[in-house]
């Protein structure tokens, strides 16, 4: 049987502390799949700067290079009806039967319907490694790049984030 966990996440954006807990689930599982939640929306302030279908997918799969685990990074988009969530997850990835999540409404979501067992895991260090935090951050001119993994292989989506972030949040510094 396979051992397959599934991690969500929005990776607005992807930081340490995403790939702390990616690093520990790699330990025990044969393969990881990764949502990339909210995949339809980019470019607001609650869910800048990165597009998922190719910034998010590339920060998350640059990262993950070393990882000694095979993974997935696949979009998904929101649906409007919280009782569906579940089965569209599933219907757009990959099988898999562990849920690491700790967020409260992911949890529930899978455990009412079931099929998967659903772990939280802990998190690192969530006060300073967190999206919002990293992007109010970036909006205030603090430094921030250490708290995300460095960039493989040419320039990293990140690499615009500040300045398209503070684009959107109207030209703040």
């Amino acid at each position: 049987m396979s051992r397959g966990g599934f991690y969500v996440g929005r990776f607005q954006p992807y930081h340490n502390g995403h790939q702390s807990v990616l690093e520990r689930i790699a330990s025990s599982a044969d393969e990881i799949v990764i949502g990339v939640g909210s995949a339809q929306i980019s470019h607001t302030v609650a869910n800048p700067p990165f597009t998922a279908g190719g910034e998010r997918v590339l920060m998350l799969t640059r990262s993950l290079a070393d990882l000694d685990c095979p993974f997935y990074v696949i979009p998904i988009e929101d649906v409007q009806r919280n009782a569906l969530w579940a089965a569209h997850v599933r219907s757009m990835t990959p099988p898999f039967d562990t849920v690491y999540s700790s967020n409260p409404l992911v949890m529930q979501l899978f455990a009412e319907a079931g099929g998967v067992d659903v772990q939280s895991p802990d998190m690192y260090e969530r006060l300073t490694h967190s999206g919002t935090v990293i992007r109010q951050r970036m909006l205030d001119g603090e430094p921030w790049e250490h708290l995300v993994p460095p960039g493989r292989g040419g320039r990293h989506p990140r690499d615009h984030g500040v300045e398209r972030l503070q684009r959107i949040a109207g030209g703040s510094d």
